[in-house]
């Protein structure tokens, strides 16, 4: 896969390139597309799918959880996964 074929990718917010995969999904699925356009369809999706991977896991690292006191008073946040 050639990442200069997808540079857009990168710009496209969480929703947008969701719907776009589950557009490529959708017409893969559906067998109609003639094989050089299923690959390339699916190379972008690819890259839509490593895209979204990435804007899920900065979220995930933003996530905190509220920490409370014995009286249930936020006293502050630690990380979501802290244990």
């Amino acid at each position: 896969m050639a990442d200069s074929n997808h540079d857009d990718v990168k710009t496209l917010s969480f929703e947008a390139a969701l719907e776009q995969l589950e557009q490529i999904v959708q017409k893969l699925e559906s067998g109609r597309a003639p094989l050089a356009e299923s690959i390339a369809i699916y190379e972008r999706g690819e890259a839509l799918k490593a895209h979204c991977e990435t804007l899920l896991k900065t979220a995930e690292a933003r996530i905190e959880k509220i920490t409370l006191n014995r009286e249930g008073k936020p006293v502050g946040t630690e990380p979501l996964d802290a244990n």
